[in-house]
């Protein structure tokens, strides 16, 4: 892998973890598009560092929040109070929403896998994407806010972020869908799918890093993965605090676009 791929890579993870359009559907098509003949060792291990970048990039635009969140948690584990407090209450909600994603992940390990050497597959799961988000803006309300989540909100949402372990469903795309289908407003759902994705990546990444410690020639690769990794983290900065505003004022109905043209022409090409 090169400096350039590792910085056009980068940008692309940054940008397409948080927007709705899937970063792992992205990974793959690119390289394949461009002909990149990267080796899978090395594209496993640029894939942990940047997937790193972007958590790094969500814990510190959400560093305030997260902060107040384990304070009130350990305040009311503290006092015996586990639930007492909003903020204590949204940060079990999201250790909750974190299980069923974990769970399937474990179950159906070896498949996943598979599916990300299939730019078939990744196609038709972009399709998936544009219609969970096409269900989300036709049939959610958008009447509450987070402090008004429920434990039931989250294992729902929680749910919707299961079926993103396959590559071409966005996470953040499926989240903010069920969060909408219960009625959270479209910043108030993403949100909640932003600090939500913080257990779900900080455990892939320990678990990825583990195996990063039985590849060799890792040492040599540092200075190309710092470019992804660092490139990831400031683009996804970037990425949260955009989207944020964006929804504030305006749909997923551009990006509901964009998930049908990307997946139908990732289709097509695999076919061809």
């Amino acid at each position: 892998m090169t400096f350039f791929q590792a910085f056009i890579l980068g940008i692309v993870q940054g940008l397409t973890e948080f927007l709705p359009i899937s970063s792992s559907a992205h990974l793959v098509i690119l390289p394949a598009l461009f002909h990149w003949d990267i080796p899978e060792q090395q594209a496993f291990i640029f894939d942990v560092l940047v997937q790193l970048g972007t958590l790094l990039a969500v814990i510190v635009f959400f560093w305030r929040d997260l902060l107040n969140i384990l304070k009130a948690v350990f305040q009311g584990l503290k006092e015996k109070k586990p639930f007492a407090s909003q903020q204590s209450r949204l940060g079990w909600y999201i250790i909750l929403a974190t299980i069923p994603a974990g769970i399937l992940g474990l179950l159906i390990k070896d498949q996943v896998e598979q599916a990300f050497s299939s730019t078939l597959m990744v196609g038709i799961f972009l399709l998936v994407t544009a219609a969970l988000l096409t269900v989300g803006e036709y049939f959610g309300k958008r009447t509450r806010s987070l402090e008004q989540i429920t434990w039931l909100d989250a294992l729902v949402i929680g749910l919707f972020q299961a079926i993103s372990i396959f590559p071409g469903i966005s996470r953040s795309g499926s989240t903010i869908s069920g969060g909408m289908l219960k009625s959270l407003d479209r910043p108030s759902a993403a949100r909640f799918s932003f600090l939500m994705s913080i257990p779900i990546m900080l455990a892939a990444g320990v678990l990825a890093l583990k195996d990063l410690t039985q590849v060799s020639g890792f040492a040599s690769q540092i200075p190309t993965l710092l470019i992804g990794f660092i490139t990831a983290a400031v683009v996804g900065y970037l990425a949260i605090r955009w989207l944020l505003g964006y929804l504030s004022h305006r749909s997923f109905y551009v990006f509901i676009i964009y998930c049908l043209i990307a997946g139908s022409l990732t289709i097509l090409l695999s076919l061809l």
